[in-house]
């Protein structure tokens, strides 16, 4: 190459190199409030702007020590309708919230110590994101398209990541919105996807509704005269249907059943644990309609239990005035933090982004579920041999209980690697205990963990770390 050549061509070099490693510019956190020391890992928070008009609001927190061989991992929360950012803060973040909703403390089991962690707040109107034309109605099919499209507008802003295993992750309704990305990500040769992992997540409506019934009898919370009532009504030649039967009895006592579950002060996103606020009132009948008060803000909306539910409003008795959604999460602390000013502006929040909210009723209001169970899905990626995969339960969680995801993991019918037995983590005190049961096939893993809720980490974070190391590492359960 000659000397003139190079020096025309040099720019253009220095341009290449600048880009590479590079973020985009303004989207570092510099400063965040509430840290008595800022950290050692950088952190970005910005915008992906999807067709022009679609704004996404991330938080992507580097690895933290040796971060060159670790990989990167995507994190939803579910609802539909809630911020991933609830994962970050009050999860598997490198930072937790604390109660006065101002100042933050670093968490010792933060999963970026394994991974370069993206929170994305999806779909659109959630959180932060928002766009153009403020029409945040949606449906499965298109949150896993643009979901994509935001994956690859990151990995453009951030090209170093682009070679790095990718690990697609979610919680609760993320049980719908990751496998449906993974169908997206999986068929791009640019995306090194190595895995994917649900936890309590909703996999199958009819799984997680029948189940529910004998989790909650067998944790004491139904009484014999009602279980002899749904076994009676519900049951046939040793089956039951607790999902969508139409036999009026059935019906009614599916009622009985749900208002203890979801209305009665019950903390249906872990059965052991205070509902924050307290009993939130009762419920009686007025004449032939059922009236409750009302039970406050929800937190992750619960699945619909759609298909009973129609046939319950079909009836006279029941037919207004039904809400279900528990109150038993304070979202004060988050909620307070995330819409101070100096945190908007640490975090390069847009001018015209609405007030922060843990949950969107208005995406959760607009949203359209496409589909009823994950088998499909699921199947496409084990048919491939490639993915490592785990879906993952705390044991006391309601809202999607264990046994439902046991079950659906199960109707995959894949070839059993290991038996079901318990798995051993070591304790703060150095002794080992077991942290849950865990049944292995040839490519995916069913795993609980002993004594969380709905919220893993949150509830059990060093379990739920070892947990997530060894499916990262890919070291045996």
């Amino acid at each position: 190459m000659g000397p003139s050549l190079l020096l025309l061509l040099l720019p253009l070099l220095l341009a290449v190199a600048a880009g590479v490693g590079a973020a985009p510019a303004g989207h570092e956190i510099t400063y965040l409030p509430g840290l008595a020391k800022q950290p050692a890992f950088k952190h970005y928070s910005g915008y992906l702007d999807v067709e022009k008009e679609k704004h996404l609001h991330y938080w992507f927190v580097e690895a933290q020590g040796n971060a060159a061989d670790k990989p990167l991992v995507l994190w939803l929360n579910g609802g539909p309708g809630c911020s991933s950012i609830a994962g970050l803060l009050t999860e598997h973040g490198p930072f937790r919230i604390q109660p006065d909703g101002a100042s933050l403390e670093f968490n010792e089991y933060a999963w970026n110590k394994l991974g370069h962690i993206l929170y994305l707040e999806s779909p659109v109107g959630v959180g932060y994101s928002y766009s153009e034309s403020k029409d945040y109605r949606t449906n499965d099919t298109e949150v896993a398209r643009v979901n994509y499209l935001a994956l690859k507008e990151f990995l453009h802003l951030y090209p170093e990541f682009s070679s790095k295993d990718l690990y697609l992750t979610g919680e609760s309704y993320g049980g719908v919105y990751i496998p449906t990305l993974a169908q997206w990500v999986m068929q791009d040769p640019d995306l090194n996807l190595k895995g994917i992992a649900v936890g309590n997540g909703l996999s199958c409506y009819e799984t997680n509704d029948n189940s529910l019934v004998y989790f909650a009898y067998y944790h004491g919370l139904l009484g014999s005269r009602l279980w002899k009532d749904l076994q009676a009504y519900c049951c046939s030649q040793g089956k039951c249907n607790f999902h969508n039967n139409t036999n009026l009895n059935c019906t009614l006592a599916m009622a009985e059943m749900i208002r203890i579950v979801d209305e009665s002060g019950l903390n249906i996103y872990n059965l052991y644990a205070p509902c924050a606020g307290g009993v939130p009132g009762s419920f009686r009948y007025d004449g032939d309609v059922l009236v409750t008060h009302d039970l406050g803000n929800n937190f992750m909306r619960q699945p619909l239990r759609s298909l009973w539910q129609q046939n319950l409003f079909r009836w006279q008795a029941a037919k207004k005035n039904v809400r279900l959604d528990p109150p038993c999460i304070n979202t004060t602390a988050p909620s307070a933090y995330m819409n101070d000013a100096q945190v908007r502006k640490a975090l390069h929040i847009a001018g015209s982004a609405p007030e922060w909210q843990m949950c969107s009723f208005a995406v959760s209001r607009g949203y359209k579920r496409l589909y009823t169970k994950m088998n499909d899905q699921y199947m496409k990626l084990l048919s491939t041999m490639k993915y490592r995969i785990l879906v993952y339960n705390g044991d006391v969680d309601m809202a999607c209980n264990f046994l439902g995801d046991e079950w659906f993991v199960d109707s995959l019918q894949q070839k059993v690697a290991v038996a079901r037995r318990p798995w051993i983590f070591t304790d703060e005190s150095g002794q080992d205990q077991i942290g849950g049961f865990v049944k292995e096939f040839t490519n995916i893993a069913f795993l609980t963990i002993k004594g969380a809720g709905h919220m893993v980490p949150a509830d059990r974070p060093r379990a739920a770390y070892n947990m997530f190391e060894r499916f990262i590492t890919k070291q045996p359960f």
